[in-house]
């Protein structure tokens, strides 16, 4: 076990410092364009109008987000035969959060690197785990929608999460479709040595998604997600007059349906790391929309609308990396003392 937990440290984690740097950057990057692109000074003054325990409390949502989910966790890692538990199990999940900011999350595959180093789990066999926790948190996501939705402007956007997920449940469920993905694959150059490896991954895979697994996951990542929605709702409505009351375009129903095909679509592009871009763009525009219908003269709409939106990605996206970076420094520590 010792040799175990030596070998990863040696040579096996990915390089956390660059891709975080990245991240960053490409984030400061596209907040400026999107500043420059609405009115400064009505951002500005948004900003300043936003009360202090709105962000607090969101970002205790989001915590609470993340705890939800990790009983999904817990129980993925008994069906992969993985024995860590507890507190370690805990700070190997949060410490995933650290590279949120990657293409498709797939930076959370660094919890993989710690399992190893844990427990001498095989990546291959761990690796699932994330594709499963991303196709549930999609479904989630996809249930919110269909609860909130309206209307079908943006109906393409949910077609295409669902027909990425429907794709990925019947490789992982059909195993006669898994083998042909598997054998496109050995056939491809320098790819082809993987396919014994995504075999055995989407075996794995086969089990965590399973009929028998799928409700409780999905259920959990619709609970979880819905408490960043709502977070996303406060801070939406901090910014309104004292005294206004249930405004047509920023009840939860709406606020929900905005962060939740925001999301989607950050997550359909997969080349935006956490959706950079992508979420903000639409979350902006759908806010300032519920905006104008809330007919509130005295608000900058524009500026309004995308302070909420930078304020909440921050509750949510950045402060995920943020608790991330805690967990790994904490798990490392916990590591070193043992």
């Amino acid at each position: 076990m010792t040799d175990a937990k030596q070998q990863p440290e040696r040579g096996g984690s990915p390089p956390l410092g660059r891709r975080l740097l990245l991240g960053v950057v490409l984030g400061l990057a596209i907040y400026a364009g999107l500043a420059l692109w609405a009115d400064l000074d009505g951002l500005g003054k948004a900003l300043r109008s936003i009360p202090w325990w709105a962000p607090v409390v969101a970002c205790g949502l989001s915590l609470l987000n993340y705890l939800v989910r990790f009983p999904r966790w817990q129980r993925y890692l008994s069906l992969t035969g993985s024995e860590v538990r507890g507190w370690t199990s805990l700070r190997i999940y949060l410490a995933g959060l650290s590279l949120t900011v990657s293409p498709g999350k797939v930076g959370e595959a660094m919890k993989s690197w710690l399992l190893r180093a844990e427990d001498g789990t095989p990546i291959a066999r761990s690796a699932p785990i994330v594709l499963a926790e991303r196709l549930t948190d999609l479904l989630g996501f996809l249930v919110l929608i269909a609860v909130t939705s309206t209307a079908a402007d943006h109906a393409w956007i949910s077609g295409a999460a669902l027909g990425l997920t429907a794709t990925l449940l019947l490789l992982v469920g059909s195993r006669s479709a898994a083998r042909l993905a598997t054998g496109a694959v050995g056939r491809l150059p320098l790819v082809g040595a993987m396919a014994g490896r995504l075999d055995e991954s989407l075996e794995a895979s086969r089990r965590l998604l399973s009929p028998r697994e799928l409700p409780f996951a999905t259920l959990l990542a619709t609970l979880g997600w819905f408490l960043e929605c709502v977070a996303c709702w406060l801070i939406a409505r901090s910014v309104l007059p004292a005294g206004i009351g249930p405004v047509a375009g920023l009840a939860l129903a709406d606020v929900t349906y905005a962060f939740a095909l925001s999301a989607v679509a950050g997550a359909v592009v997969v080349i935006a790391p956490g959706g950079l871009g992508v979420t903000e763009g639409l979350l902006t525009g759908l806010l300032e929309s519920g905006y104008r219908a809330a007919h509130v003269a005295a608000l900058p709409v524009r500026g309004t609308a995308l302070s909420v939106t930078l304020v909440t990605r921050l509750c949510t996206l950045w402060f995920a990396m943020a608790v991330g970076l805690v967990a790994l420094r904490w798990h490392r520590a916990a590591s070193r003392s043992a």
